[in-house]
């Protein structure tokens, strides 16, 4: 008999589910109304205008088209694997309130490479009228696909009454122990003590595990073993993770190892080491793909020519048999070989994996999914092994009575409250010194977390102070709203930030910096500084040596990163004490961990300091400082 908590519970997270898919359909169709054409290409969901290249089958026979985007600017885009896309025109000198004129074809991005493009189209669609179109250019589309995947997962899971399925919904919800194997423990002296308590704890998990990895302490280090040794045990197991980068990083760790790893849908770091062991080029490297293309060749032609034949339909029928039979033949191959089955978690419901079913499910960046879409993934698994950190950055929920009403917090979220006894801490971290990680180790960790002793003093000038807070309270400096999706600037706090960083890199010394390659990044929650940032770096002749050292960019777009010099500019200077999502803490538990060795922040300690986080913080910041000086 189903939980009813469980059933409750799930009930609750469809109808929340619901509601942002409302929201965010509505968001998006106002924006796009409203919005004008010239600031999505600014924002980076448009590209315009676009350049077509050659159009061609894919290995999949699936019609494609190449995009070159044309413009000079170095814009941020949100285009990725599955997205789906709108064609439009608009002519170059058209001004700008011009509405623009949307083509009936649609498309979804297969991958991105820089300024290259590469659509699937549908399959009856015609390329050659889009040649010589005046200001073509392509926007996103509204993403239907990724709802459509988590409501049918929540509807299956719900439905379930017997089974694994059923079993671990009723696990997850319910107050039953999760069951474990018992044997003697495996010594991997290549690992700390808490990392080899997770890999055989993995090992050990009948049902569901979660291998809770703080900033720097090797999660993916872990995960990598638990996975290689579990793949000593069974044939094959199924990683997924939240975003297409996260299962790229994992997958080319393993593949690193020697593990044959099969990646299905495209990567987002292209490159042909990334490519080599994507589903799409391996089919294609397939000894019998040859024969398969000149069978769909001829498939496409007879379907081309105007009056066919009763032999031509028998023939057709011969030769898309035969395309059938050699297709299961190089897609049987190709996963029978395979030990590892990487995809997002959106992924999982790739028509390649029909019928696949796996003893063991790795879920990286677990604290940054919904629920609904681990749920994708969790079906087709016995047991269930989740790695990541609830105290850094959630999934990301933009309408407000959903946040409320639960839908951020995730399944692993629930399952660490739940079940603290499936609960593996890895508490050594090898990334920062000492004081950067004592901050944070205390507020989020209940003080768990320590300092590798090789690194509890790294430094880049001697006798510096790790953290350094630049208060910018008596310098009159003001935010600025820029707009929804951009949120805020603040311009002077943004030259500060540079001024700040050339004085640092001037005591390091050009010559140290560029052969040691000390690299830093620059970080701020809002897109509005991010951009300003990134024009300034540009136009500043004294950074033209570092620019390849140096990265800007938001707090998210910084996740699982890390930089020997951090600069955080928090934007917000205002008499009302207002911060907005600097509310989330989490937030900020990343922008402070990214730094290796030196981390400075730059804010306006009267706004900042009414919140008793970041009072603690400057307050910790500044006994660092005395305690330096009075040394």
């Amino acid at each position: 008999m189903p939980s009813t908590t469980a059933l409750l519970s799930l009930h609750q997270q469809r109808l929340l589910l619901q509601m942002e898919y409302e929201a965010e359909r509505q968001a998006f169709e106002r924006q796009s109304e409203a919005v004008g054409l010239r600031r999505k290409v600014k924002r980076g969901d448009a590209w315009w205008p676009v350049r077509v290249g050659r159009h061609y089958w894919n290995s999949l026979n699936q019609l494609t088209v190449e995009l070159f985007r044309t413009t000079d600017e170095e814009i941020e885009h949100s285009f990725e694997f599955g997205r789906p896309l709108l064609f439009f025109t608009l002519s170059a000198d058209a001004p700008p309130s011009a509405p623009v004129s949307y083509l009936k074809e649609t498309g979804v991005v297969s991958y991105v490479d820089g300024d290259r493009m590469v659509v699937v189209l549908p399959d009856n669609s015609t390329v050659a009228h889009w040649q010589d179109s005046d200001g073509l250019g392509v926007q996103l589309g509204f993403d239907e696909t990724s709802y459509r995947l988590m409501f049918d997962a929540l509807d299956r899971v719900t439905r379930a009454r017997d089974g694994r399925l059923a079993y671990l919904r009723d696990l997850f919800y319910g107050m039953a122990q999760a069951q474990t194997f018992h044997f003697s423990s495996i010594t991997f002296p290549w690992l700390n003590a808490t990392q080899q308590q997770a890999v055989n704890d993995v090992l050990r998990a009948k049902d569901v595990l979660v291998v809770h990895g703080p900033p720097g302490t090797g999660k993916t280090t872990t995960l990598v073993e638990a996975i290689s040794e579990t793949l000593r045990r069974e044939s094959q197991v199924l990683v997924c993770a939240q975003s297409n980068m996260a299962v790229d990083w994992i997958a080319e760790q393993l593949t690193d190892r020697g593990v044959n790893v099969l990646r299905v849908g495209n990567p987002t770091r292209v490159n042909d080491k990334m490519l080599s062991f994507t589903y799409e080029r391996r089919f294609e490297a397939h000894p019998d793909y040859p024969q398969l293309w000149s069978i769909r060749k001829a498939i496409r032609e007879i379907r081309g020519q105007k009056r066919r034949a009763e032999s031509t339909h028998q023939k057709l029928d011969r030769l898309k048999s035969r395309a059938t039979e050699i297709e299961l033949r190089i897609h049987t191959q190709l996963f029978d070989e395979a030990r590892v089955i990487a995809s997002t978690l959106t992924g999982a419901a790739n028509r390649v994996l029909e019928g696949r079913h796996f003893t063991t499910l790795f879920i990286d960046e677990a604290a940054q999914a919904l629920e609904a879409a681990c749920w994708i993934a969790i079906r087709r698994c016995s047991r269930v092994i989740f790695a990541g950190d609830h105290c850094q950055l959630p999934p990301t929920v933009k309408n407000i009575e959903a946040l409320r009403g639960g839908l951020g917090v995730t399944l692993m979220e629930r399952i660490v409250h739940r079940k603290p006894e499936v609960v593996r801490l890895l508490q050594v971290q090898y990334r920062m010194s000492e004081p950067i990680m004592r901050f944070s180790s205390d507020y989020f960790y209940e003080g768990k977390v320590q300092t590798a002793p090789e690194i509890r003093h790294r430094s880049v000038l001697d006798y510096d102070i790790p953290m350094t807070w630049i208060d910018t309270a008596d310098m009159d400096f003001q935010e600025e709203f820029i707009g929804e999706s951009f949120g805020r600037v603040n311009m002077s706090e943004a030259e500060l930030t540079l001024l700040t960083l050339q004085r640092y890199y001037s005591r390091i010394g050009k010559e140290r910096i560029l052969e040691e390659r000390i690299d830093c990044g620059i970080i701020s929650p809002y897109r509005a500084q991010v951009q300003y940032l990134r024009r300034q770096i540009r136009r500043h002749a004294f950074f033209k040596p570092f620019r390849h050292l140096i990265t800007v960019n938001t707090i998210d777009g910084f996740q699982g990163q890390e930089r020997d010099v951090i600069l955080i500019s928090l934007v917000r200077a205002n008499d009302e004490g207002q911060i907005g999502f600097l509310r989330d803490l989490r937030r900020m538990n990343v922008a402070i961990t990214r730094a290796r060795m030196k981390l400075f922040i730059l804010g306006d300690s009267s706004t900042m300091t009414r919140h008793p986080f970041y009072r603690k913080l400057y307050e910790y910041i500044q006994r660092l400082n005395d305690k330096q000086y009075e040394n």
